[in-house]
């Protein structure tokens, strides 16, 4: 199993726990900036208060352009591309955490300090700021991060530990709520079928079976698209 698919059965049994970032392929142009969001694109299943609200959060703005290039190539290391579907940056991680931040104020600390820890890190170790070092480089400061103590609850971990398993977390949630997301695990949703009744067996073991006239107006599938019709009297008709 590769790391992509190691990432996607993680995700399904909703375990946010430590992944192994070896072998990581960024696709991400280092100076790029994530698209822009699209605003009133909510048509349905939003009260007008929601929709204000979104509206509002969407015109804001919180991470400045070089933190939104630092998480295009973080989200891109955390989650990579592979021969069907882009990373997690392709898919617009980077604006999902961006109003994720904004919704939820008590992430902008912890969020904008880890990116001010990797810059200092990274220009420390290497002379450069972090999104502008090598993806070797990147990675090197990444596995000093990427794994909890596990003998210590999440708040007793170090700032910057927490910080990794932050951004993971919303990369992972962010992509796996995308369309392209869902796409990649394959989720098809409610999909319409054909009842054909109560099986047979089902019924006999409780003695009841179906009376020919009714098989033939309520589970004839020939006919599921007629609409029934009942007399005055309460009885059906077709």
């Amino acid at each position: 199993m590769d790391r992509r698919k190691s990432i996607k059965s993680i995700f399904l049994g909703s375990v946010a726990g430590g992944m192994v970032l070896n072998g990581c392929k960024p696709e991400v142009d280092s100076k790029a900036e994530a698209p822009a969001v699209a605003t009133d694109h909510y048509s349905y299943g939003r009260t007008p208060e929601e929709k204000e609200q979104i509206s509002k959060l969407e015109a804001e703005k919180f991470f400045n352009e070089h933190e939104m290039g630092t998480m295009a190539v973080l989200c891109a290391l955390i989650l990579p591309a592979n021969d069907k579907y882009g990373n997690a940056t392709d898919a617009g991680v980077p604006d999902f955490i961006e109003f994720m931040s904004k919704d939820i104020p008590s992430l902008q600390t912890p969020l904008r300090g880890g990116f001010m820890w990797l810059d200092h890190k990274s220009n420390t170790d290497f002379g450069k700021e972090f999104k502008s070092i090598s993806e070797d480089q990147q990675k090197q400061i990444l596995d000093e991060i990427a794994y909890p103590d596990p003998k210590l609850a999440n708040s007793e971990q170090p700032l910057q530990v927490q910080f990794f398993a932050l951004m993971r977390s919303l990369t992972m949630t962010g992509y796996y709520t995308s369309e392209e997301g869902i796409k990649d695990l394959g989720y098809k949703g409610n999909s319409p079928n054909v009842w054909d009744g109560v099986p047979e067996d089902v019924l006999a073991q409780h003695g009841l079976a179906y009376e020919e006239e009714w098989l033939a107006k309520c589970v004839d599938q020939s006919k599921r698209n007629v609409q029934a019709e009942w007399d005055d009297e309460g009885n059906l008709l077709t």
